[in-house]
């Protein structure tokens, strides 16, 4: 019985370092090593010496007792291991589905388009002007500001740039993206590169294009991850431009060159 507990317990702690190892969450090694451990249990109970038989109101009684007691240890045993809190959920499908329920809003889809169309209208008036001037050219070789930011994403959007940095890391919990990237040492699952470096390697507009089309940009020795679209298209329908423009400034703001974050190849 002890040298197969003895190796149950070698098995529990060989899948605990390999779930670390996989930075998988510390409640499923737990769990994992437990399933390990009653494994154990289940070999020893029947290899164990049967008992003597009995019979009648005894073997009812001896029956029931079991039930009881398993039934009690079940309960109990599973009352102590981390449970899932579906609030911490529900919070975040809330905030995800508070913007598209706002911008559903027929009021608040015509201002937008409204500003869209007054927008383009400004660029339009704005390019004949350099047309006439002869200054289209100068203006193509006019180099970004320091540090490969555009002025939207220096100002925010017109919001204070405290503002957008916090936007921008509300987004990074609220999308989840430390499920395959990590930053700062934390989170990752090895199916994204890490972006302790990426403000260096790429400017924020080449940030926000990477978050909108996963495709444009393959960050190198991933080459299977980027074959099979392990990065999901979908955030450009989960976050308003402003938010995407946040998430992208406060990413290009991690410059750290003691991280070797991969270099991003450009694809499309």
């Amino acid at each position: 019985m002890f040298k197969k507990l003895g190796i149950a317990l070698v098995v529990a702690g060989a899948v605990v370092a390999f779930a670390h190892s996989q930075e998988v969450p510390s409640d499923f090694q737990l769990l994992w090593a437990i399933f390990a451990v009653i494994g154990a249990m289940v070999f020893i109970l029947l290899d164990a010496k049967p008992l003597a038989r009995l019979s009648g109101g005894k073997s009812f009684f001896a029956v029931v007792a079991f039930w009881i007691f398993i039934v009690t240890v079940c309960i109990a045993g599973a009352s102590l291991l981390p449970q899932f809190n579906p609030e911490d959920e529900r919070e975040k499908i809330t905030k995800l589905l508070e913007k598209q329920r706002a911008a559903s809003q027929q009021g608040k889809a015509d201002e937008l388009i409204a500003r869209a169309k007054a927008l383009d209208e400004q660029v339009k008036a704005l390019e004949d002007r350099l047309k006439g001037l002869g200054g289209s050219q100068a203006a193509t070789a006019t180099p970004p500001p320091a540090g490969g930011k555009s002025p939207a994403a220096t100002s925010g959007g017109g919001g204070a740039a405290g503002d957008v940095m916090k936007v921008g890391e509300e987004q990074w919990q609220l999308q989840e993206c430390y499920n395959c990237h990590k930053l700062r040492g934390e989170g990752g699952k090895k199916r994204g590169p890490e972006l302790d470096n990426i403000g260096t390697l790429l400017t924020v507009e080449e940030i926000q294009e990477k978050i909108a089309n996963p495709k444009s940009f393959m960050a190198e020795g991933y080459d299977k991850e980027w074959n099979k679209g392990v990065m999901p298209d979908k955030f450009k329908d989960l976050m308003d431009p402003k938010e995407m423009l946040a998430l992208a400034t406060w990413l290009g703001t991690f410059k750290n060159t003691s991280v070797n974050t991969p270099k991003p190849i450009k694809k499309k």
